[in-house]
């Protein structure tokens, strides 16, 4: 059996402010799982791919107050990296011990270790969002870890589950797999009492993981997600909270998400607060350099999009859409972004019309899909 899911998004971009920017990029994906019987358990093949090394340059898509990893020797300041060409790459395998208790394994050379939430892609509360949290580096920006080894155990409603990986996040170049030495490990404990609701507590130290900034982080999160998903509807709720330990500063974010849907229409929302390393936002007027002291700053923002499906039928799910964002800019960065910087999109989004996709939300590396019983007969006699 397999399953697969994906999103396309054609988006015109304007980031407001004094570093204002347009351009016109395509955010996307493509996810697909295999699975098989193997005895008594499940073997599963999961393959992520995307096109935005070409579709959003190597430097990424512009993002007021994004940053994380490095583009020419100099670090990604409000840009959004793009994903890796081979974004996952894994093979997992569910034993089942007895009723509600089973036992899971997997390997990736790009897989996803056990840290924070379901990556933003993959969260039905982000669904219908074209663009990276700004708390993406303090939450889930592990998803994409190039050698990962994981195990995990299921009784109930409680998993707990562990991984090695290798922390280095991925360099520019976006088209191969730079594995690494299994140098951080990360420990996540789920609790799902019902289909509907999930919560997930981890910890995880990462080795060196940005180029331009020696030192470890040791990250940890918090997250509960409720996600109510029908063929005409889709309701899902999800609040995250990271925080990041590093050498000289310590950051904490929050996010709270939601996506509502019916029937054609969608509405989402996303907010934020969180804290910036601001002499890293200064550059290029300031170059940065990690020492004692450095300045942490609280910014805000808050997203409001609708998004309207042209098509009632087919394969593909063709919507139009557009988002407005607001920031709180801390007082430190002003000159640099202004003082009400507001950010646009427009887009265009295609995925996938089956049910398939439907059941792929809230998707980890750890977690397969389930394959559904075997269909016995109704019998004709003896």
């Amino acid at each position: 059996m397999w399953m697969y899911d994906g999103a396309l998004f054609l988006t015109v971009n304007s980031q407001g402010g004094e570093r204002s920017e347009n351009q016109v990029r395509s955010q996307n994906w493509l996810m697909a799982t295999a699975m098989r019987r193997v005895g008594t358990g499940q073997l599963s093949f999961n393959g992520m791919l995307s096109a935005e090394p070409l579709t959003a340059t190597k430097a990424g898509y512009a993002e007021l107050f994004q940053m994380g990893e490095a583009y020419q020797g100099l670090e990604n300041i409000d840009r959004q990296h793009p994903h890796e060409l081979f974004a996952q790459l894994s093979t997992v395998w569910q034993v089942p011990i007895r009723s509600r208790v089973s036992v899971t394994v997997a390997g990736a050379p790009v897989g996803e270790p056990t840290v924070g939430p379901s990556a933003f892609m993959h969260r039905a509360s982000a669904a219908e969002n074209p663009t990276a949290p700004l708390s993406h580096h303090t939450t889930d920006s592990t998803h994409v870890a190039q050698g990962v080894i994981g195990a995990g155990a299921t009784v109930g409603s409680w998993t707990a589950e562990g991984s090695a990986f290798h922390g280095r996040e991925p360099n520019e170049d976006r088209y191969d797999i730079d594995v690494g030495p299994l140098d951080s490990w990360a420990a996540r404990i789920w609790y799902r009492p019902s289909d509907s609701w999930e919560a997930q507590i981890s910890y995880g130290f990462l080795k060196s993981p940005e180029e331009l900034e020696p030192g470890d982080i040791r990250r940890t999160t918090g997250s509960i997600s409720w996600t109510h998903d029908r063929p005409n509807r889709l309701y899902a709720v999800t609040a995250v909270l990271g925080h990041n330990k590093r050498t000289y500063t310590d950051q904490t974010a929050f996010l709270l998400e939601g996506t509502a849907r019916r029937n054609r229409n969608s509405l989402y929302v996303r907010i934020e607060l969180l804290q910036v390393e601001t002499e890293h936002l200064l550059f290029p007027t300031v170059v940065h350099k990690p020492h004692p002291g450095e300045f942490i700053d609280p910014l805000g923002a808050f997203t409001a999009g609708a998004v309207r499906d042209l098509l009632a039928s087919g394969p593909v799910a063709l919507g139009v859409g557009g988002d407005i964002t607001y920031y709180g800019v801390p007082e430190r960065l002003i000159p640099s972004y202004g003082k009400r910087p507001v950010s646009f999109h427009v887009f265009l989004r295609v995925r996938p019309r089956t049910a398939h996709a439907s059941r792929m939300w809230n998707m980890t590396m750890m977690r397969p899909m389930p394959m559904p019983a075997p269909v016995v007969p109704s019998g004709g006699g003896e």
